[in-house]
């Protein structure tokens, strides 16, 4: 009988893995996919460890309903509780029990977490609605009064300018109207206005969230922006700080009003259809003890890295560590509280460039793509944002997540499936600063138009951005804002309508013109800061010792853009005209900028976007008779909007009736000196 024959087994191919969707939008990434797909693991191993215990991430995210002190009808009485793992001693003290620091001790459980139980039989008439409450914390033979982690409300004694927390449980809960809101629906593209509630009136005091609500939001609405962008609403010791060295991340700044007036004016937001988002602190935080969390249980490293490292070497300020779960959990905890108690729309989150790396961008350029992938990135901070965006997201359908950076890290802005992120929009910190390096150093007939456009354009292929001309960054002291750039002295001397001073001239027609090249050309969403739209006239500066606590440049000067008489009107009747016309062909939606002329001889740049024709003339002194350039469409062209228009302080040179037609392609106009055109089809 013959032996059968074996044959050996064929060798298994392993099928190599199709490369991320990132990588495949850029070659470049290609040697750093292993770094991408290992951030994709720690994510989805940390998010099975989350469901594993918590059920699910929306569920982790509950640190605020079981720290801090809430009302548990179910055991009938007040729960405090608070992590302080390195603490020997906690007592909750305040109006109710007379400050007395023996009175109500909180007991050590597990994990570092302390709490004490306050039946109603006993507390509930101390425990009133207003009454102020500090925990006492002992360590290392030392005890202080802080502020409890989670607090949602922090007051300000206005003779001893100590704060404290405040109970807040109004007898009639907020009654919201907003169900059918849907950031979605209302926001196509972001027009974003930044703004900030305590500066909003004229006034020389703090405005509060009710008449930013009642006399600003119309004016928002009016001007055709979809989405408010609110600073400072996390509460912060030091208001001059912008509100960007926050202490208490769950209080909404009693500074501006209660937690229900804020809640009015995110509900009458909704009502006009307009978005509503935070201005997010989690790259750092107030290295205060007594307002903020800094060495809360006396271990130096609780909330913070520990040492310098915990410490921000430009900022003054402290370090959170996004490795430790329990900081995770508080970070996001936070995220879900505003999109919830508050029903904002999402997020701007702020100082993400510190956050992604371990230099946190002091002195750093961002010159190859091993800077983003290198020893010097905090993969703990990634982790963190990744699992932030995906929150967001799950919680909120459609919330809007921006983030501050300039490093251009790739894929930020990028779903995490395909390797990034998950961020939506990126803000385009270049543009400004080349604004305002061109006005300050370069005559306007040397402007370089190939740089310009370069540095209007230069974007990452896939990732949306909101560009911008001027934000609150350029209107701070040290800076000055692009009308104050432009018009100078001449601000406070050349703005009424019938002065014909060249240089105000001149001033007024590059302040249309920056604005709408940076709208049309600069990304897939655009931002405006809080009375920029009319050119405000002066820079921003907080009430401090050094300006004898004036609130002169901590106010908006409405009556000057509200004045049919003065520049200032024609400025925001401009920027009216521009942001309605973006609004009503979606042009932030549609496609890059394609350029159609460049030409450094005239001064004149063309380009198309989203089916409109924007042609805009630099030149100083020189208008074009019969100007040529090419465009894609042929047909009838018609003027749907003119930077010369007299409602605009122009000179009404284009004749804006007119019907143009393309010859072989090309359209013939009048183009005068520094004007900007956009043109329609049909």
């Amino acid at each position: 009988m013959a032996k059968s024959k074996t044959t050996a087994p064929a060798a298994v191919k392993v099928r190599k893995p199709a490369p991320l969707a990132l990588v495949k939008n850029d070659a470049w990434l290609a040697p750093f996919e292993p770094v991408l797909r290992q951030r994709q693991a720690r994510l989805q191993a940390r998010l099975a460890e989350i469901e594993q215990y918590h059920g699910s991430l929306l569920n982790y995210a509950t640190a605020h309903q079981q720290l801090g002190l809430n009302h548990d009808a179910g055991r009938g009485g007040w729960v405090y509780r608070e992590w302080a793992p390195g603490a020997d001693y906690l007592s909750l003290v305040g109006d109710f029990n007379g400050w007395d620091r023996g009175a109500n001790p909180l007991q050590k459980l597990d994990f570092g977490v302390w709490e004490v139980f306050l039946p109603d039989a006993e507390y509930d008439q101390r425990l009133a609605h207003g009454s102020r409450f500090k925990v006492h914390v002992a360590a290392n033979g030392q005890g202080k009064d802080r502020l409890p982690a989670t607090l949602r409300r922090a007051v300000q004694d206005e003779e001893t300018k100590d704060f404290a927390g405040q109970i807040w449980r109004p007898e009639t809960p907020f009654a919201w109207t907003d169900q059918k809101f849907k950031p979605a629906t209302a926001v196509k593209e972001p027009l974003i206005y930044e703004a900030h509630v305590g500066m909003a009136t004229e006034e020389g005091r703090v405005g509060t969230y009710r008449e930013f609500a009642e006399n600003i939001l119309p004016r928002i609405e009016a001007d055709g922006y979809d989405t408010i962008q609110l600073m400072a609403v996390q509460e912060h010791p030091y208001y001059g700080s912008f509100g960007y060295h926050v202490a208490n991340l769950f209080a909404a700044s009693s500074r501006f009003g209660t937690p229900e007036d804020l809640k009015f004016l995110i509900n009458e937001a909704h009502r006009r259809g307009i978005a509503v988002l935070l201005d997010v602190v989690h790259s750092h935080a107030v290295k205060n003890e007594a307002e903020g969390l800094a060495d809360f249980d006396g271990s130096g490293n609780l909330y913070f890295h520990k040492g310098e490292r915990g410490n921000h070497p430009g900022w003054d300020s402290k370090l959170f560590d996004y490795g430790r779960p329990e900081v995770q959990q508080f970070l996001l905890s936070n995220v879900r509280y505003w999109l919830e108690e508050f029903h904002f729309d999402g997020f701007r989150f702020d100082g993400v460039t510190s956050m992604l790396y371990h230099h946190h961008g002091e002195g750093v350029a961002f010159v190859g793509y091993d800077n983003y992938f290198g020893p010097a990135v905090d993969e703990d901070a990634i982790l963190y944002l990744q699992l932030a965006t995906t929150l967001a997201h799950e919680f909120k359908k459609g919330a809007l997540l921006v983030a501050e950076d300039m490093s251009g890290l790739p894929g930020l802005c990028r779903p995490i499936k395909e390797g990034g992120v998950g961020f939506d929009y990126r803000l385009a910190m270049g543009i400004p600063d080349y604004w305002i390096k061109l006005l300050k150093h370069t005559p306007d007939e040397h402007w370089p138009l190939g740089e310009l456009w370069y540095t209007l354009t230069n974007r990452r292929a896939g990732e949306k951005t909101i560009a911008y001309a001027e934000s609150h960054d350029q209107a701070l002291v040290g800076d000055k804002t692009l009308s104050h750039w432009l018009f100078d002295a001449g601000i406070y001397a050349h703005m009424h309508v019938t002065d014909g001073d060249p240089g105000a001239a001149r001033a007024l027609a590059l302040h249309k013109i920056i604005r709408l090249l940076t709208l049309a050309a600069g990304g897939e969403g655009y931002l405006n800061f809080i009375g920029n739209e009319f050119g405000h006239p002066e820079w921003v500066d907080f009430p401090r010792e050094g300006n004898g606590w004036s609130y002169q440049f901590a106010r908006r000067q409405w009556s000057l853009g509200d004045n049919p008489d003065l520049k200032f009107y024609q400025m925001g009747e401009f920027d009216k005209a521009m942001i309605h016309l973006a609004k009503a062909r979606h042009l932030l939606a549609a496609g890059p900028a394609t350029l159609l002329k460049h030409d450094e001889e005239n001064q004149v740049l063309a380009f198309e976007r989203g089916g409109l024709v924007f042609i805009v003339n630099l030149n100083v002194e020189k208008s074009l008779t019969d100007y040529r350039f090419w465009v894609t469409e042929e047909g009838k062209y018609r003027v749907v909007l003119s930077s010369d228009n007299g409602r605009f302080g122009g000179f009404d040179r284009p004749d804006e009736a007119f019907e143009y037609e393309t010859y072989e392609h090309q359209l013939s106009l009048y183009l005068p000196s520094r004007v900007a055109l956009v043109l329609a089809r049909g």
